[in-house]
């Protein structure tokens, strides 16, 4: 038999530099090409004018007092700001904390306290949420504080809040003013030649369904590679404009748009602060991008938004489908109707930086739209059995992958590094995959997704992957529920097209014959929305559990 194992051999080499040097080397290359673009703040920086914004600001930060090694928390939806901070925080050997600008009270104090952040640079408001009202509440200490000389019960290692736009509260200080003196720039070049690749440079919080989020650690090493490889990827130049809709404090923001750009000399083009459809089709015409970044609803809502046909989108080439499941008929529309004819789907997890397979634009359109593409360069994967062993080729097990983006780990967190990140190195992913003779990779779901009905293994996404092709289904999401006499039973929540006279009845009239009778959706629901999260991933567990309350169900007993 043939393992499903794979290695990324390749003749280019890793890049052995930090984040800042390279940007300083891109910097030195194409000093007056457009490095940022943000139509609505009416920035078009260059590359020279980024790097010095971001040498400022880094001094600002030691300014401050902080050291290399402190974490510097960054809660704020995309801006130009976020970029500054991504590249400051580098130079000064600062540890970028991402926090979800979704977080509210509860959640922004975990993060904060988990990993004991000195400094945190927040945003003044987006939409609902108020930032600095509700750090006020967190830090009733904050409105009568020294700038930089925060003490406050609930956060203690917190000394400074630096704040994005609006007149600074009291207590902040405005980020336009955190910029360093002679001593803390000077301060700030000593440091740059002293930091090492390996050294940890950004935490990234996994929201898992169970349990408090873990901070994943992330080194130069990991993104600034896995960033260039993506590029590569994408074929990006300095001659590309990349579109980013998706948000920043993901590693899809960040790491495959921003230092997939950084590292080839590309633009990076942000539409909006958050994710809008129209605004997003609107600054891709008018800036003429040649890539486009999303997850899959993304692109739904922007092949099916009323004003699609008026825009020209001819500039566009390539880009990159990923963060959730892609499906086939959604990749279809988008090679044909948005002229991606080279985008690439992307698979991958925060702890590995995050990609590990890509499909590139030498690949046949049916791999390209129906796999997640091969290994990447200097990457190892491997499928395993529930014991362990390495799968045959073709057959699913958990996939798991090895290498330069594995991250260092969960912060403070032995025991759940130790569950993750096996004694050989290995990142295990939770994920159900196949690889192909050829090898290619198919993900079939997750383990946890995974329905097991009447002792019969199903897997959502072939379900979904099925109903698709109805013409009258926007989008589908498939899930287990209990059931007492199989165990789980199958359940489907679905959103019918705009104008369609979907019934529960045709979808199962659709299903027959066609697939086999116990993968039929037995519960099938049709909806105007399905929960999500702020990067565009679907919640399935709360779909799951607002069904077993709706149907009043319980797991069957097992002996």
């Amino acid at each position: 038999m043939t393992p499903s194992y794979v290695h990324g051999a390749s003749d280019v080499t890793l890049l052995g530099q930090t984040v800042g040097a390279n940007l300083a080397a891109t910097t030195a290359r194409f000093p007056d090409r457009p490095a940022l673009i943000v139509p609505a703040r009416d920035v078009r920086w260059t590359y020279a004018d980024l790097l010095s914004r971001a040498e400022d600001f880094a001094a600002g930060l030691l300014a401050l007092g902080l050291e290399p090694g402190d974490r510097v928390g960054i809660w704020s939806p995309n801006n130009p700001e976020w970029v500054v901070t991504q590249f400051a925080t580098a130079l000064a050997g600062l540890i970028l904390v991402n926090i979800n600008p979704a977080y509210r009270l509860t959640e922004l104090e975990y993060a904060l306290r988990k990993v004991g952040c000195r400094a945190l640079v927040t945003a003044t408001a987006f939409k609902t949420s108020d930032y600095i009202g509700m750090l006020n509440t967190l830090a009733p200490e904050l409105p009568r504080a020294s700038p930089a000389a925060l003490h406050a019960a609930r956060l203690p290692e917190l000394r400074s809040v630096i704040q994005i736009g609006g007149p600074a509260a009291a207590g902040t200080l405005a980020f336009a003013e955190v910029t360093g003196d002679a001593a803390a720039r000077a301060r700030l070049a000593e440091i740059g030649p002293r930091l090492q690749f390996d050294d940890p440079i950004n935490i990234q919080f996994t929201s898992g369904t169970t349990g408090a989020p873990k901070g994943a650690t992330l080194t130069h090493h990991n993104i600034l590679n896995n960033g260039y490889f993506i590029g590569e990827a994408m074929r990006l130049s300095e001659q590309d404009r990349l579109c980013i809709p998706v948000p920043l404090y993901h590693c899809f923001g960040m790491v495959l748009g921003n230092l997939a750009c950084t590292t080839h000399g590309a633009a990076m083009v942000y539409p909006g602060e958050g994710f809008d459809p129209l605004a997003t089709l609107r600054t891709v015409a008018e800036e003429r991008c040649t890539g486009l970044h999303g997850v899959p609803t993304m692109f739904i809502a922007e092949l099916d938004h009323p004003e699609f046909r008026s825009f020209d989108l001819s500039s566009l080439r390539t880009g990159i489908m990923a963060g959730s499941p892609c499906p086939i008929e959604v990749m279809r529309r988008a090679v044909a109707e948005m002229h991606l004819s080279e985008i690439t789907i992307a698979y991958g997890m925060t702890e590995t930086s995050p990609v590990s397979f890509q499909t590139t634009a030498d690949d046949p359109l049916e791999r390209r739209v129906s796999t997640v593409g091969r290994i990447h360069p200097h990457v190892e994967v491997k499928i395993v059995d529930a014991e362990g062993r390495v799968v045959p080729r073709g057959l699913p097990g958990e996939l798991c992958t090895r290498g330069y983006l594995v991250m260092q780990g969960y912060w403070g967190d032995p025991e759940r590094t130790a569950e993750a990140i096996d004694a050989a190195r290995w990142m295990h992913t939770g994920d159900l995959a196949t690889i192909d003779a050829e090898g290619y990779c198919n993900i079939v779901g997750r383990i946890k997704d995974m329905i097991i009905r009447g002792g019969e293994n199903v897997y959502p996404r072939e379900i979904e992957e099925f109903l698709y092709r109805h013409p009258d289904i926007q989008d589908v999401q498939v899930f287990g529920v209990p059931d007492a006499r199989y165990g789980e039973e199958i359940a489907a929540w679905i959103r019918p097209r705009p104008g369609a006279a979907l019934t529960a009845e045709a979808v199962v009239a659709f299903c027959a014959g066609q697939i086999a009778h116990y993968k039929v959706p037995r519960h099938i629901r049709l909806v105007d929305e399905f929960p999500m999260t702020v990067t565009g991933k679907v919640q399935k567990y709360l779909m799951r559990e607002r069904m077993a309350a709706e149907l009043g169900v319980t797991a069957a007993k097992t002996a």
